[in-house]
């Protein structure tokens, strides 16, 4: 169960369909839906604590004994647990809660730890060869156009690079607004290193990500980014805002790490990276080194065990 709708392209919904395929390879039957109406089922594994609240609560009432599994997303594990009446009361109901990365077991209720169950989301290399570009240093940002991800702090971290610089960025994300949108279309015009590329199908980002030098994400909270598992399965360098979430899966000593909303500490990053071959190869062997936790068997194995014991 996720509140976002088919068709949509932004986190709940891939996560949702991404579990549902999984859930299906283990032998299970499995049904998306926005909301739980009632349906007969086995068990039940809601997305956000807050917005899937209702249902919750609705299948708790009618089947009191089954399984009820609740995912926590960012915006419930740095926001809504802890501000959230029907947040935290989806915490009490659920029999066992899924945190996407181990830095987020530290927002739980201690006393509520006890339920909680890590699993690291999984990515696959796209298939095929892919060369990155040698005439430019392609840095690519997979980010919808929203203010939790701090969309354009890479355009604004690019605009007065040195001539010498062979920086490139190519955005890949869809717009909430029109306003959204305009900006970043303006952008695009004034900025001769930055192109938005709008929403696109997943293949193609994750394949524009494969030929990338660096995946930059600059959001300023997140539960467990698929985008962070993904470049580790691409074995692409990651350079990401100072935030629980990315510290959880690169580790608490990474060196790509900036601080939030900060556009200069992020241009000296991406200069470094492009010019200073060491630094490159360091954070490209921190991140395979990551490799083994992004394993889609892995992933397998940790939903096969939390629905043994539920």
């Amino acid at each position: 169960m996720t509140p976002a709708p088919p068709g949509s392209r932004f986190g709940n919904r891939v996560t949702a369909r991404r579990w549902a395929s999984l859930l299906r390879r283990l032998g299970h039957r499995v049904v998306i839906t926005e909301e739980y109406g009632g349906e007969p089922c086995d068990a039940l594994v809601a997305l956000h604590a807050r917005r899937s609240a209702g249902s919750v609560r609705r299948f708790h009432r009618l089947h009191p004994e089954r399984p009820l599994i609740l995912a926590l997303t960012g915006t419930d594990v740095y926001g809504d647990i802890h501000t959230s009446v029907t947040a935290q009361q989806s915490l009490q109901l659920a029999t066992r809660i899924v945190v996407l990365q181990p830095a987020a077991l530290e927002e739980v209720p201690r006393a509520l730890r006890r339920k909680c169950r890590v699993i690291i989301q999984s990515a696959r290399k796209p298939a095929g060869t892919v060369i990155p570009r040698t005439r430019t240093f392609d840095v690519v940002v997979l980010a919808h156009l929203r203010p939790v991800k701090d969309p354009f702090l890479t355009e604004v971290a690019t605009r007065y690079l040195p001539a010498s610089s062979r920086i490139a960025v190519l955005h890949y994300g869809g717009a909430r607004n029109g306003g959204m949108a305009a900006r970043a279309r303006h952008a695009s015009a004034t900025n001769a290193r930055y192109a938005w590329r709008g929403e696109v199908p997943r293949w193609k980002a994750l394949r524009a990500l494969a030929r990338s030098r660096v995946l930059v994400l600059t959001s300023k909270l997140e539960g467990g980014a698929n985008v962070v598992t993904e470049a580790i399965a691409a074995s692409v360098p990651v350079i990401s805002t100072r935030i629980s979430g990315s510290r959880g899966l690169l580790g608490k000593d990474y060196p790509g790490y900036f601080p939030v909303g900060d556009a200069g500490a992020l241009r000296q990053l991406l200069l470094r990276a492009e010019s200073d071959r060491r630094f490159y190869a360091m954070l490209k062997a921190r991140v395979k080194r990551l490799a083994p936790i992004v394993k889609p068997k892995r992933e397998e194995q940790a939903w096969r065990a939390l629905l043994a014991e539920s």
